[in-house]
């Protein structure tokens, strides 16, 4: 069949995708931003690629008439201040647009809406699911609570929560009931919607078997990795002071940890098990999806991750917006250095950032990220993806990759940490020279009374990365 999949450069779309190459279908991708669209050879020469935007209802018109089935996998998860009026107005763009399709189903995946007392975001997906639910089609919606794999959110949040802190002395959501379900179970209930008569027109909760609360589901997590963890939850933490608590101790940003706080003190629980029954699936546990995310972990297969989402930093607009270095009224730190060893030197930066950290004054670039951190920027807690790839999109601690052609030689990062200004960080090479130069645009008077104040530490720090890169 001919399928549509939006949100192909997101946590879920990069996972569903390989798996409907895999199945023989002809897949068109939706994007907003070719350049985000990195995969293999032997996933790219399979698909279509299209660009286009939700919020602009006349971009939509690449989408082809042909399509069998479509897949809305776009959430916002609070990227701007009105992101409830983007996803209803996304969700009727796209609707208006497959009308004038030969579509005859389209797979939605929300958030479990059953509880009363609905939270912003919660509320904002069943708006959307209301919206889809008017088209001249089928609409499938499945409904998952925490979704649990390499990568997800909500991993992540309980790995730096458990993995950092013996004693939690923790907000009293922490007693609020949910049911988690493994990555690899949703992918696997999206694809096996596809077609099925049976579900169309219809919603699905979709949950393991187990209903935690956020506590038993740290402590469990405590117990697969082998360590003691004490956690005691206190009445009197208010909303923003949970964000904080959440923002400081993670990787996650202050939007998103305001966002699941939100929804964290509402109860997710699916209604049955009817889908799982209807397919005769049975669902992974949850401490069976800790290990599998583990081991993916461990082998450096991490296919997605919620930190190469724009949402996590706070980059806007398209790569392409930032791939054009400036140069007037800019300030830049130029360093050459010759090296005999070329294809060493570019495996050096390959690995830049996360686990290897920044080769020289990594005690600097920390200090640098926790002062991110107090102003309210991302710091250096979201490491990367993949330890030894990049690609473009991806986010390298408080870096956003713009170019990456390892080929060629040339990785292009652009600064999302707090700045009076803006900031990128580009390695080339020419010949056996390579070039290291760090751009910096400021804005205002504090912008360039900043470039001057760090200049000596710039001096220390930019020496030592390209000297021990070559060396």
């Amino acid at each position: 069949m001919r399928i549509l999949l939006t949100g192909a450069t997101g946590y879920i779309g990069k996972r569903l995708l390989p798996v409907l190459v895999n199945r023989g279908h002809n897949v068109t991708c939706l994007v907003r931003d070719r350049q985000r669209f990195v995969f293999g050879e032997s996933i790219t020469k399979s698909i279509e690629i299209i660009e286009g935007d939700l919020l602009d209802e006349e971009s939509l018109n690449s989408i082809p008439k042909d399509i069998d089935i479509a897949y809305y996998l776009v959430h916002s998860m609070s990227d701007s201040r009105d992101y409830e009026e983007h996803e209803k107005t996304s969700a009727k763009n796209f609707r208006e647009r497959l009308n004038r399709t030969n579509v005859k189903q389209v797979i939605y995946l929300s958030g479990i809406v059953n509880d009363q007392s609905l939270s912003k975001h919660l509320k904002s997906r069943l708006t959307v699911e209301e919206e889809l639910a008017k088209g001249n089609y089928a609409l499938t919606t499945l409904r998952a609570g925490i979704i649990i794999g390499s990568g997800s959110a909500s991993f992540e949040i309980i790995r730096d929560l458990v993995e950092k802190l013996p004693i939690m002395v923790a907000p009293r959501w922490l007693k609020t009931r949910c049911q988690p379900i493994a990555i690899k179970d949703v992918i696997l209930l999206l694809e096996r919607s596809m077609n099925t008569p049976e579900v169309f027109n219809k919603s699905f909760d979709i949950g393991s078997t187990e209903i935690l609360t956020y506590q038993q589901m740290l402590l469990r997590y405590a117990k697969v990795r082998g360590l003691k963890r004490w956690i005691f939850t206190v009445p009197v933490m208010t909303p923003n002071f949970s964000s904080y608590w959440l923002y400081f101790v993670t990787s996650t940003s202050y939007k998103l940890a305001t966002s699941l706080v939100d929804s964290m003190r509402v109860e997710v629980i699916a209604r049955d098990d009817k889908l799982t029954k209807l397919f005769n699936m049975q669902l992974l546990s949850y401490e069976e999806s800790l290990r599998r995310a583990f081991k993916r972990i461990e082998q450096n297969e991490i296919i997605s991750s919620w930190k190469d989402s724009f949402i996590s930093g706070q980059l806007y607009g398209q790569l392409s917006d930032f791939i054009n270095v400036p140069k007037y009224g800019c300030y830049t730190d130029v360093r050459v250095m010759e090296t005999t060893q070329k294809e060493n030197a570019i495996e050096k930066i390959w690995r830049l950032g996360g686990k290897t950290g920044w080769y020289y004054g990594n005690w600097l670039w920390q200090l640098r990220g926790f002062m991110d951190k107090l102003a309210g920027g991302v710091g250096l807690r979201r490491g990367r993806t993949n330890e030894d790839s990049i690609r473009a999109g991806d986010a390298i601690d408080f870096w956003r990759v713009i170019y990456a052609n390892k080929t060629e030689g040339r990785l292009l990062l652009y600064a999302e940490m707090k700045l009076p200004g803006e900031a990128w960080l580009e390695f080339k090479f020419r010949e056996n020279q390579l070039i290291q130069t760090a751009t910096f645009r400021p804005k205002g008077i504090w912008g360039r009374n900043y470039w001057y104040l760090v200049m000596p530490v710039h001096e220390f720090v930019f020496k030592g990365l390209i000297s021990n890169i070559v060396n």
